[in-house]
């Protein structure tokens, strides 16, 4: 009865939502919610159905006695068959260990991903406007930017290759 309850209080729709689990994940829950909610159904059907046999009902309507006789030694003799549910027991106990391994995975993953996230908000804030960098602002921040300028320079190339192209020539000659 507790499992009933525990089971209507769950709100998948918002795990698959808020947990960012992989699609591998979501599906084998949807599936396994799916056989989950089939062999509820099925229990409860069987269980309303009625579980005893009006042998008396059969003698009266049925001519060969010999039959009903048969059968109600059957019944008699009839044993449950016990199955050992060990096998499916460990299948399930695996899976739930890769579902672990997967989520611990996940929010692993999502942690590394919102250090850097929350390194880059960092850096975007304490940041300087663009209004009020100089050119060697940029230059010790980016050393080939300077390396490239000095080769030009040296070469006597005065024009970026590729500029006339991407923005046209401003020349007014």
């Amino acid at each position: 009865m507790a499992s009933k309850a525990a089971v209507a209080a769950v709100d998948f729709t918002r795990i698959y939502s808020t947990l960012g689990l992989g699609k591998d994940t979501i599906a084998a829950l949807q599936a396994f919610r799916k056989r989950h909610g089939d062999a509820q159904r099925l229990q409860s059907q069987y269980a309303s159905q009625p579980t005893t046999v009006d042998l008396a009902h059969y003698r009266t309507v049925l001519k060969n006695k010999a039959i009903v006789d048969e059968a109600e030694k059957l019944l008699k003799e009839f044993k449950v068959v016990t199955y050992d549910v060990s096998a499916h027991v460990k299948a399930i106990e695996t899976f739930e260990a890769k579902a672990v391994e997967k989520a611990q995975a996940t929010a692993a993953q999502i942690d590394v991903e919102l250090k850097e996230l929350q390194a880059t908000l960092a850096n975007i804030e304490e940041a300087r406007p663009f209004e009020d960098l100089t050119v060697e602002d940029v230059g010790n921040a980016h050393p080939r930017i300077l390396e490239a300028v000095e080769t030009m320079v040296q070469k006597g190339k005065w024009t970026v290759p590729g500029y006339k192209e991407k923005f046209g020539d401003l020349s007014l000659m």
